[in-house]
């Protein structure tokens, strides 16, 4: 299932969408990610609501590209 995660990072907002088994696990991976975010929300993604703000890349792909 697919999570939108809600950050504030450095006095800024912003979004990613993340694969996980439930809403924990979907913070606790952004939170691995970026340490130093504060988590603002998790939820379930909505597809039409996030197709007009999309997200970033998603935190699985992210640790991928870094390689």
């Amino acid at each position: 299932m697919q999570f939108t995660v809600g950050f504030k990072l450095k006095g800024k907002a912003g979004h990613v969408v993340v694969d996980a088994e439930d809403a924990l696990v979907a913070a606790l991976k952004v939170k691995a990610e970026l340490p130093e975010a504060m988590t603002m929300y998790v939820r379930p993604q909505n597809r039409r609501g996030d197709a007009r703000h999309p997200s970033h890349v998603p935190v699985d792909e992210r640790a991928e590209d870094t390689h």
